[in-house]
């Protein structure tokens, strides 16, 4: 299976790192900047906003009218970012509105566009669903208690310790940290079934995570 194209990261300085909820020793930090690549979105996904933006579409286009090829996600509402990084510090917000199921984190560039992101062993994401957040791996979840459901929120993925962290924006805290044994380049993955899903990249780390 074809995987999407990888693009460079630029290298802009130093950055913190964290491991566990603990900043240790300065380590590259490249700030990502991605869009959402059309070519893996599901069908019923339309991308809007210079396709940093993603709307889910009840009836969504004809799957014969799309373009087929293989990096398109076939059963699953599913789109990926179209930058991948395998080394350093990145951080990006997500903010979702009108949804009450979606989910998001991180995939293998190489992901199997058969499943949803979340089920299979090389992805790894925030869910939410049913009023309730998880942190999903190979079709296993662990609950998140203690937040609801703010309209934004951060995601700061530390490849070179092997952890995805969910942020709380409006604290500047980490809400959950997820071990992720990534085995090489990973993209933004996201999935979502209702409402709409906006990108926000290009970010440094917040300072106050810093001190955590």
């Amino acid at each position: 299976m074809a995987a999407p194209i990888l693009r460079s990261v630029r290298l802009r300085g130093w950055s913190l790192c964290s491991i566990g909820h603990r900043f240790v020793g300065e380590v590259p930090r490249r700030e990502i900047s991605f869009k959402l690549d059309e070519k893996t979105a599901h069908s019923t996904l339309d991308l809007f906003k210079k396709d940093t933006g993603v709307i889910y579409r009840v009836l969504g286009i004809d799957p014969t009218r799309v373009p087929q090829n293989p990096e398109r996600f076939r059963d699953w509402a599913v789109v990926l970012g179209d930058t991948a990084t395998s080394s350093g510090c990145h951080y990006w917000e997500v903010t979702v509105k009108r949804s009450q199921q979606f989910r998001i984190g991180v995939a293998d560039v190489d992901v199997s566009r058969e499943v949803c992101i979340g089920m299979d062993d090389h992805s790894w994401v925030f869910s939410y669903a049913n009023r309730c957040w998880n942190a999903m791996f190979a079709n296993e979840t662990t609950p998140i208690s203690n937040v609801g459901k703010p309209e934004r929120v951060g995601l700061l993925l530390d490849f070179d310790n092997k952890k995805l962290n969910l942020v709380d924006i409006s604290k500047n805290v980490f809400i959950h940290s997820m071990p992720a044994e990534f085995q090489g380049p990973v993209v933004p993955a996201f999935a979502l079934w209702d409402g709409e899903l906006l990108t926000h990249t290009g970010l440094d780390v917040p300072e106050k995570l810093n001190q955590n």
